[in-house]
């Protein structure tokens, strides 16, 4: 709890914090993963001046397994920025991609196993003739999946890695 109880008071030692907590106990809160929400250990603070208890997850993050599959080489394109939202249906997922702005493409491949699907953003070159500067564009693209995602972990063919769940506008995972 002292651990949660610092970051909560912006890591201060001495000093007064920004919040007064009058108190503290253990509950649970859900956060969203790579895999959907998880309902996860929490220490629930009792804030000054607040009705509702400021939430932070007491779960310390494991050290991630090694990856499933190896990193791509030699492919254009760039990792997944993220994965937005799983249709209710899980029959398809939304995720975010790093583009060039010249590149005309906004298809992202899906290579479905029993246990895994692959996303690879396309590159496929410029759009126009002119010169093509450094820019990124980050874009959604919702991509359709054959058979419902389920317990399937989903995986970015470029750095071999999960694809991290961050929602568009939301608060961070680790607290509610």
């Amino acid at each position: 709890m002292d651990e949660s109880y610092n970051s909560l008071a912006g890591g201060r030692k001495g000093g007064k914090p920004s919040l007064a907590v009058t108190g503290a106990k253990l509950g649970e809160m859900r956060v969203d993963t790579s895999r959907g929400q998880a309902v996860v250990p929490a220490w629930l603070f009792t804030v000054e001046g607040y009705d509702s208890p400021l939430k932070q997850a007491a779960a310390v993050p494991s050290k991630l397994p090694r990856q499933p599959i190896k990193r791509a080489r030699n492919v254009p394109g760039y990792p997944l920025d993220r994965l937005v939202q799983i249709a209710a249906d899980g029959r398809s997922v939304t995720v975010v991609t790093l583009q060039s702005v010249c590149d005309s493409s906004r298809n992202v491949h899906a290579w479905e196993t029993p246990d895994s699907v692959v996303l690879l953003a396309e590159v496929t070159g410029k759009r126009h003739d002119g010169v093509c500067t450094k820019q990124g564009k980050l874009r959604q693209v919702t991509v359709k999946l054959d058979r419902p995602i389920r317990d399937r972990i989903l995986l970015d063919a470029i750095t071999g890695g999960p694809v991290a769940f961050k929602p568009l506008h939301g608060p961070s995972p680790s607290w509610s």
